[in-house]
């Protein structure tokens, strides 16, 4: 008998809940070892596996789902649960095609990707690691970057989803002048006046932000969204940060910027090649970098989990899913 759910990936957090739906139901951790073995296995022994529990360490194994692989998955497949908030490793235009619906885990990651968002404004302003790099090599302040005050400066925030706006709500006590959104969609005036945020068009927020820090997903049209186009448009200084997905900038465009100083510092937590990193960035002083730890705590991990698995059970009990992706919601409205 198949398993009504294949694990590709791992359960590493909401290990308690797991074994807890292990009582329930019929679940199976695949065991593909290459790609081309789990194309095999999901036309032969998970060919009537129904959903799919999918997290990104099956990426080094299976690769990214893309039009190829979404076309081999199991026959019987009607959902993919993934624990991520980013999907772009899914191609979920594929996945409608055949009518396999796809959720994600928004929320879930709120908190620590904002937080990571303002840790690096901050440390874009003051220069945080730099003077402390400096200090551990014995030069005290000297040759230290001054570093710039971020009360009364204009934060532009792309993209005002759950991560944006709990963003501007950390950096709300920070004194700052204004903070201004631009979004696919504009949010309610509710939300906006809950946020202290004020919608603006995608090009005044470029032109009039002291700092700019992107929360937009990445598809088609975010990729290279900000180039050198949009960074000759902003203020001169200005701060650039980025905690969504690294293609969404072009990262030479970000060092030309750089170099010539139209941009004073950036601070990144993704990059477009991950995980190699661009020696023009690398070895830029005014460039604070992270290796991708936005959800990077135990309780995020956590959280995440626990919302593929809420989502697991909505799909076997109720044939819906919690959190569909946006590009998926219109299936499920009534």
């Amino acid at each position: 008998m198949a398993p009504q759910v294949l694990i590709v990936g791992c359960i590493d957090f909401a290990t308690e809940d797991y074994e807890e739906l292990c009582q329930k139901y019929s679940i199976e951790y695949y065991t593909s070892k290459s790609r081309q073995e789990f194309i095999d296995d999901c036309a032969n022994k998970y060919k009537d596996v129904p959903i799919i529990y999918r997290s990104p360490e099956s990426q080094s194994v299976v690769g990214p789902f893309d039009k190829e692989l979404v076309s081999c998955l199991p026959a019987a497949l009607k959902y993919i649960v993934y624990c991520g908030a980013g999907y772009d490793s899914i191609d979920v235009e594929a996945c409608a095609e055949r009518k396999v619906m796809v959720s994600h885990t928004p929320i879930a990651v709120d908190d620590a990707t904002a937080d990571i968002a303002a840790i690096l404004i901050l440390n874009c302003h003051r220069n945080v690691l730099a003077a402390s790099e400096n200090l551990r090599q014995g030069r005290w302040r000297n040759g230290v970057r001054m570093g710039v005050d971020p009360q009364g400066k204009v934060l532009g925030v792309l993209g005002a989803g759950g991560i944006g706006r709990t963003l501007a709500k950390r950096m709300f006590g920070f004194d700052l002048k204004k903070i201004q959104y631009y979004n696919r969609s504009r949010l309610s005036e509710e939300l906006e006046k809950e946020y202290h945020l004020q919608y603006v068009d995608f090009e005044t927020l470029l032109k009039t932000s002291d700092i700019i820090s992107v929360h937009c997903p990445l598809n088609a049209s975010t990729t290279h969204l900000i180039s050198y186009k949009e960074f000759a448009m902003m203020k001169d200084n200005v701060i650039i940060v980025n905690t969504a997905r690294g293609k969404v900038i072009n990262e030479a465009a970000l060092v030309n910027a750089l170099e010539r100083g139209k941009v004073l510092a950036a601070g990144l937590d993704v990059f477009e090649q991950e995980p190699k990193i661009s020696a023009g960035l690398l070895s830029h002083p005014r460039s604070v970098l992270l290796p991708h730890i936005g959800t990077f705590t135990n309780e995020s991990q956590y959280k995440m989990e626990k919302l593929v698995l809420d989502n697991m059970v909505a799909a076997l009990e109720q044939d819906t899913l919690l959190t569909p992706v946006p590009e998926h919601k219109h299936f499920f409205k009534k």
